[in-house]
């Protein structure tokens, strides 16, 4: 009786939340995001707590290093309620999202950085803001992502002067004059 009382205890005693699970993803959903020298791209977000017990604090990301660009963390670390999700497109103007990369004024076309966003959390049996207290951390969860400089767009008007100069061109290389 006693041996089964002191099992009793110990089970109780283990923190559940370590089987709980939650998941995250990055928008665009395939991590890979482009632009040309001097602008401002990045990340959206969506996270959901699928724990029906416990809430899920986010308590850091890692992204590595970046060359050619400055990389600025916009994540806003948000806390989810026990099933509840939270989705946070990219949006550099009023800088919401989870991670923003300006390449430099230089940096070579077809350049691409690329690495993990690494997020840690933790689990509370309650709202943290509130009476809530840590019961264990949650497993890192990590995400692949690319960036990659691209040329500028071509616009109408370049293209239609490229195509009006192609007979010149054309009749040059024949040796005729128009």
């Amino acid at each position: 009786m006693h041996r089964i009382l002191l099992l009793t205890l110990t089970l109780a005693a283990l923190p559940l939340g370590a089987a709980d699970i939650y998941s995250f993803s990055l928008l665009p959903t395939d991590g890979n995001v482009a632009g040309t020298p001097g602008s401002t791209i990045g990340w959206g977000y969506s996270l959901t707590n699928q724990s029906s017990t416990y809430w899920l604090v986010t308590s850091g990301l890692n992204a590595g290093s970046f060359q050619n660009a400055t990389p600025n963390l916009i994540f806003d670390f948000p806390d989810l309620a026990p099933g509840a999700t939270v989705t946070v497109p990219f949006n550099a103007a009023m800088a919401a999202g989870l991670y923003e990369l300006t390449w430099g004024s230089s940096a070579p076309l077809n350049f691409t950085n690329t690495g993990t966003f690494v997020l840690s959390a933790q689990w509370w049996n309650g709202n943290p803001l509130g009476n809530g207290t840590f019961v264990t951390n949650a497993p890192n969860a990590s995400q692949a992502y690319a960036a990659t400089v691209t040329p500028e767009p071509a616009t109408g008007g370049t293209i239609g002067l490229c195509l009006l100069a192609l007979p010149f061109a054309f009749n040059y290389r024949k040796g005729n004059s128009i």
